[in-house]
């Protein structure tokens, strides 16, 4: 479907009423590569828009915005206790998780409640609880905006870093995910020890793939906004990595700092916990705020625009900057 001068309010979680001069659905895959086809070589300016969870519009957007809506979660086969499951890059995410958590299929349930849709997990790898997309995805499969060439990538093409993939980088805005392939298993090794996670699951009484996945919910329930009810993306910034003297340098100062290892051997700082220190937890500019629970979140409690967002966010970035010396990198797209 092609829309003309469409609006986005229900395109994008901070509920922002901005407008696009176009926007083109499709349903199946086919349908894509034929559109791309016919457009080869022409100058438009084109953009995927998935569920809207992971960006900031400061403006209306003056050009072609793509949505997939492509369904279906498919058991594609199963070798001993591993299963790979794919699933339409139009699927809610969090419905993915639940059909594979109600399966018996383990190695998303950490992922639960994430907002957004399947199509965007590859290009942000998204990660919580001590989980990352990119350690189950098996491939993506992808049409090229430019030609409407059919590829397949494999996790090493991918090139997945934290919040990172190469969908964000060289390759961003140049292809369209249709379908992701997950390996996962019917008897999964259970990642519990992100932050109070074990404690809270063993209240529960056992530790199944469903207690899980109600453990994650209840957690974020408790210190993230509905986008539904309160307009959000989410973490608007990514929690930074630092050099191990970096770390300690912060530390010696702020002795109650949360300091977690990173994989790629430097220390990883929860960025929620540098705002709070900067006095940001619960402010308000307007109808821009940072959440009163989780100050990594920054709020539209109605009538803000998108530039009041991000301005509220370079106010925040800037004095984390000035009172620790670290440079917090934005989660969310700004367009």
């Amino acid at each position: 479907m092609i829309y003309e001068n469409v609006s986005l309010k229900k395109y994008n979680t901070f509920g922002l009423n901005v407008k696009a001069d176009r926007l083109v659905t499709f349903r199946h895959e086919e349908n894509a590569i034929h559109f791309f086809e016919q457009n080869k070589g022409s100058n438009q300016k084109l953009k995927v828009l998935g569920g809207g969870s992971n960006i900031l519009f400061t403006g209306d957007y003056h050009g072609t915005l793509i949505h997939p809506e492509m369904e279906g979660i498919t058991l594609e086969g199963k070798t001993g206790n591993d299963v790979i499951v794919s699933a339409g890059a139009g699927v809610i995410w969090d419905k993915l998780v639940e059909s594979t958590v109600n399966k018996g299929i383990g190695g998303l349930e950490n992922l639960s409640l994430i907002p957004g849709l399947v199509g965007a997990v590859p290009v942000q790898n998204i990660g919580a609880y001590g989980a990352e997309a990119s350690k189950t995805i098996e491939k993506v499969r992808a049409v090229n905006v430019t030609d409407g060439t059919l590829r397949e990538f494999t996790p090493e093409e991918c090139r997945f870093g934290y919040r990172d993939s190469i969908f964000k980088g060289e390759l961003k805005g140049r292809y369209l995910i249709t379908r992701v392939y997950f390996r996962l298993s019917t008897k999964p090794k259970l990642s519990l020890e992100y932050g109070s996670l074990k404690y809270e699951l063993s209240k529960m009484g056992s530790t199944s793939l469903g207690n899980v996945r109600k453990t994650v919910i209840n957690s974020r329930t408790a210190k993230l906004p509905d986008p539904q009810l309160i307009g959000n993306a989410g973490s608007f910034f990514k929690n930074p990595v630092v050099s191990p003297s970096v770390a300690e340098e912060i530390r010696l100062k702020n002795p109650r700092v949360p300091l977690f290892n990173d994989p790629s051997g430097g220390i990883k700082l929860a960025a929620g916990w540098l705002i709070e220190q900067c006095g940001w937890k619960g402010k308000r500019i307007g109808d821009a705020g940072v959440h009163d629970k989780q100050a990594l979140v920054i709020v539209n409690y109605g009538n803000a625009t998108g530039l009041e967002l991000f301005e509220l966010s370079e106010k925040v970035r800037i004095s984390v900057a000035e009172k620790f010396g670290i440079n917090l990198e934005r989660e969310v797209e700004i367009i």
